[in-house]
């Protein structure tokens, strides 16, 4: 047997503490622990005195009675109660809900593909629209190269019908000139044989208006006159120091035909021209050429 040892003070302190708690918990189990309960005293029912198994009447006799004759009982007929049991017929109720989800299923299902289709349609709309604004612009242009190529055809009739019966030609020589590949010498005969021209009843080109402040323009080359058009064609000029022409702008304001086969070759011979030099003048100088171009020269 192991033998408590309280040789020091904190085990006497633990072993007095656990003493006390030991104690108090003995008295709390005597004093609110379990308690016995008897069971309570049975009481009966009281029973009325008596010598048989039937009776009538309100006065308790002491003693045993004469028991009186029994009456026979005539059968009386059973009435069987028919028990109707009615049957409850439970009215199941559909389940709505998975009808319901699919019906929400359908309608999401057939939204999306009214929207996809809602948008092919817009998208096959918008197509159509620029297919047929595109053909429209087509159109319009091929009208409008259609109709520049009759005006164009008209004045070559009116001119040809104006030379009256030039084209034909009852000479020795052979050979031919022109642009038309159809056989001919295509000109005027009132022409020069070295210009380039077609047009026109004589002369070379369109004559010319030279303005570059204080300087001269030293060599004046005439522009070709090449189609069947006539006005006047302002054209503008930068020139540098060494008198070369750098940039030419044909058409500005003030010309009156704006032809472009007048045009370009206004601005051939406005940048074939050359100027005095002028070693003052600023990098480049502004001016312009005048061309006059007319079929009756």
């Amino acid at each position: 047997m192991k033998i408590l040892n309280l040789n020091t003070i904190h085990k006497r302190k633990s072993a007095t503490i656990t003493a006390i708690l030991m104690l108090l918990l003995l008295l709390m189990i005597f004093f609110f622990g379990l308690k016995y309960m008897d069971p309570p005293i049975e009481s009966g029912i009281a029973v009325n005195f008596g010598t048989s198994n039937v009776g009538s009447g309100n006065i308790q006799p002491l003693e045993p009675i004469k028991t009186q004759p029994t009456p026979e009982e005539t059968p009386q007929e059973e009435i069987v109660e028919e028990e109707v049991v009615e049957e409850i017929v439970e009215e199941s109720t559909p389940d709505t809900a998975p009808s319901e989800d699919v019906a929400t299923q359908d309608s999401e299902e057939s939204i999306r593909i009214k929207k996809e289709a809602e948008a092919k349609r817009k998208a096959k709309a918008e197509a159509d629209r620029k297919a047929k604004e595109k053909a429209e612009a087509e159109r319009k242009a091929k009208a409008e190269a259609a109709r520049k190529k009759r005006e164009e055809d008209e004045k070559k009739r009116k001119l040809d019908a104006m030379m009256g019966g030039l084209n034909t030609s009852n000479g020795s020589t052979t050979g031919g000139e022109g642009n038309d590949n159809v056989g001919g010498d295509k000109g005027n005969p009132n022409g020069d044989p070295n210009a380039n021209g077609y047009y026109g009843n004589g002369g070379s080109g369109g004559g010319g208006d030279y303005q570059l402040g204080s300087r001269r323009a030293l060599s004046r080359p005439k522009p070709n006159y090449k189609c069947d058009e006539e006005g006047l064609v302002i054209v503008a000029i930068e020139v540098n120091r060494s008198g070369k022409v750098i940039k030419a702008t044909p058409g500005i304001k003030g010309s009156t035909n704006t032809a472009p086969c007048l045009l370009t070759q206004a601005k051939i011979a406005a940048l074939k021209t050359t100027w005095q030099s002028d070693s003052n003048a600023g990098t480049k100088q502004i001016g312009i050429i005048k061309y006059r171009f007319s079929l009756s020269n």
